[in-house]
């Protein structure tokens, strides 16, 4: 998508540091003076990267490692990624988001991780897709159209206006559990709901755009359970005509290496 110095910094830190096992001077070349971290599992700061990252490159020697949707706004930047690790032995799907500082380097990192299922409701893959960022004219107009869809529609306050943002014509979907169309989307929220089990957008954390991508970073509720939830919006003429998700259950805070997932 993007070839910026801030995404090159981001997916270097990403492909030099984890895939190809040089965390060491990934971490130096691509991090600014800080590194605040709030992937859970890692502990903060540069050292905090590469103690996890050590541990992690021996247990896994073997690393594909691709990044297949970038984008930025201002000092953040957004990777979508799929990871596949030992030949299969572990496979994910990771939405990472970064603040930069003024010489495009990383100081503050942002992630959720899922594992990758094989067979989704729509037939489509996790991550396929378009990845092409285009109507760059458009980034305001479309951004404040999501954030209207997150408060209507997924808060609750006017969730009858779903027409409103969604195609009813083209609507692809690759969250794992829904099936493409305007009517698959309501048929989950109906089930979730039916069974007690609705998704509770508590809070909308972060909210980015390019063109016709548009990232929400939010605390989202799904019955008993916290979850940390990246959405990925694609738009065209106003209406949301793709979606990608990337899911995180929460552990209690005595899990947490760092101050935690926000």
């Amino acid at each position: 998508m993007g070839t910026s110095r801030k995404i090159a910094n981001a997916t270097g830190l990403y492909l030099e540091g984890i895939r190809d096992g040089n965390a060491k001077a990934a971490i130096a070349k691509y991090t600014g003076d800080r590194y605040t971290q709030h992937s859970t599992g890692v502990p903060d700061g540069k050292e905090g990267f590469l103690e996890f990252f050590e541990a992690f490159l021996e247990r896994n020697p073997v690393r594909d490692i691709q990044v297949i949707r970038a984008l930025e706004e201002g000092n953040s930047v957004f990777l979508h990624v799929y990871q596949d690790l030992n030949n299969g032995g572990a496979r994910w799907v990771t939405a990472d988001l970064f603040d930069t500082d003024d010489n495009d380097r990383m100081i503050e990192h942002w992630d959720v991780i899922q594992e990758y299922v094989e067979a989704t409701a729509s037939g489509r893959t996790m991550i396929d897709g378009a990845t092409e960022i285009r109507d760059l004219d458009q980034t305001e107009t479309n951004k404040e159209i999501v954030g209207a869809f997150v408060r209507d529609v997924l808060q609750g306050a006017a969730p009858d206006k779903l027409t409103h943002y969604v195609s009813s014509d083209r609507y692809l979907q690759h969250s794992p559990n829904v099936e493409d169309g305007i009517e698959g989307l309501a048929r989950i929220l109906t089930q979730l709901e039916d069974a007690g089990q609705s998704l509770e957008y508590l809070e909308l954390h972060k909210l980015l755009g390019q063109g016709n991508f548009v990232v929400t970073y939010s605390h989202v509720r799904k019955g008993t359970d916290e979850l940390a939830v990246f959405d990925i919006f694609r738009l065209e003429d106003a209406k949301i005509v793709e979606h990608w998700d990337v899911m995180e259950t929460i552990g209690p805070p005595e899990t947490w290496n760092n101050s935690g997932k926000f």
